[in-house]
């Protein structure tokens, strides 16, 4: 009699992270990212201490965009067009969405200056699906 064939499935077929790793691991994207619905949250409930910056073209970003948001096309991020900004902040930004990387571009570029800075993850895309408001 032969033993019974075990199929391992495509979930299983790597094991799963030791609870102690996976704490550390998913902690640290927290550092790095932020998502639509709690960015609407704090800006709706006047929570300081963060600036939305929209990566996007002047001409999207005047089709709509987060309200209270600034704009910031990735390739004007320069020390010149940062220097009035406050260091002290976090800076969050997006791009149009999941299948652009203006936000990650921008992000970078803020680092490399010096701020502090999160991406907003799924963009302006995913922040209109969720039904947040929008300032034009």
């Amino acid at each position: 009699m032969t033993a019974p064939r075990v199929l391992r499935g495509l979930v299983t077929r790597v094991p799963a992270a030791d609870p102690e790793s996976a704490v550390a691991r998913l902690s640290e994207r927290f550092r790095f990212e932020t998502d639509c619905a709690d960015v609407a949250s704090d800006l709706a409930h006047g929570v300081a201490g963060f600036v939305v910056v929209d990566a996007r073209s002047p001409e999207k970003y005047a089709a709509g965009h987060v309200p209270g948001s600034v704009n910031l096309p990735t390739r004007t991020i320069t020390e010149q067009s940062t220097a009035g900004l406050d260091r002290e902040l976090v800076y969050v930004t997006y791009c149009d969405g999941p299948h652009c990387n203006g936000s990650t571009r921008s992000a970078l570029r803020l680092a490399e200056l010096g701020f502090r800075v999160k991406e907003m993850l799924g963009g302006f895309h995913f922040w209109q699906i969720d039904g947040h408001p929008v300032e034009y």
